[in-house]
């Protein structure tokens, strides 16, 4: 197993960031959601590093098998958390890819530390530029959901779990995408979380507001977003992103709830590997559909 030291804590005690260095070429690296872990990205590594990539997958600080401090859960912090990885590994011509909560990484990566090595961003769910319903984002989620959340988490977090799992990946009387032993099996990664990580970065993603960073994403970038995302309202954030992101493009997977990289992982891998292949406005590469049909 792989680790990096990103800083000390309060204690002097080392923060490691555990990470996964598959394939070889250009780099990408992919950043999970809340509260999950690197393991999210199964269903894109093998797609990926079969492509022709090198694909980095990370356990966010507090989650999976990284270190687990009581502090450094800001974004502020996560995006230096970011820096370290590349720095470390010495990655340059970089696709960065963030998932929901990870959205946020990649936009503060660029307006905290210029986007030192990025050549291409996704945003996938993401909860850019912000979340929070206010005057200026009337589709917001009310501060009273996130109020919910976090008296549920510190209730019972395991039962809270249980039930966000089933919204984040569109499960209801009429509709089952994902099987019972799929969710129990997300559910469990999401558990190893530190209850202390799960709370700090509820507050994190949901109350900070991007919408000032946005401009700093200077790199071609790909949206993508589900209209049936029941986590993370689209009207309230990639639809946003998209007009606040002149070198973007904007695809809304119909009917896809917020776990979109599980429920329509052909579609997302063919339109990731396209983007990283092709650029903006390339969805009919032959090359794509190539790779992905090649297993």
């Amino acid at each position: 197993m792989s680790y990096i030291e990103v800083q000390k804590d309060l204690k002097g005690n080392p923060v490691n960031l555990f990470y996964n260095d598959d394939g070889e070429g250009k780099p990408i690296i992919l950043i999970h959601g809340w509260p999950m872990s690197h393991e999210m990205w199964e269903y894109q590594t093998a797609n990926l590093v079969r492509a022709g990539n090198r694909v980095i997958t990370y356990d966010r600080r507090g989650f999976g098998k990284s270190s687990q401090p009581w502090e450094g859960y800001d974004y502020d912090t996560l995006a230096d958390d970011l820096k370290a990885i590349i720095d470390q590994l010495g990655l340059e011509d970089i696709t960065l890819i963030g998932f929901s909560m990870g959205g946020g990484e990649v936009v503060r990566y660029f307006s905290r530390h210029g986007g030192k090595g990025v050549a291409k961003a996704v945003l996938i769910s993401a909860i850019t530029p912000s979340m929070l319903k206010t005057e200026s984002n009337p589709n917001g989620v009310e501060q009273s959901v996130f109020e919910g959340m976090g008296n549920q988490i510190l209730k019972d977090r395991i039962s809270f779990l249980d039930d966000f799992g089933k919204n984040f990946f569109g499960v209801s009387l009429l509709s089952n995408p994902v099987s019972s032993v799929e969710l129990d099996y997300y559910r469990a990664l999401c558990a190893r979380a530190s209850p202390r990580a799960t709370m700090e970065c509820l507050y994190s993603f949901s109350q900070t507001d991007f919408t000032e960073e946005m401009e700093k994403v200077t790199v071609p970038t790909l949206i993508i977003h589900g209209d049936n995302d029941k986590i993370v309202p689209l009207l309230a954030t990639s639809d946003r992103a998209h007009l606040a992101l002149p070198h973007s493009e904007f695809l809304i997977y119909e009917g896809a709830p917020h776990g979109l990289f599980f429920t329509d992982q052909k579609k997302l891998n063919h339109d990731i590997i396209n983007f990283i292949v092709t650029g903006l406005e390339g969805q009919d590469s032959e090359k794509q559909i190539t790779y992905e049909l090649s297993r």
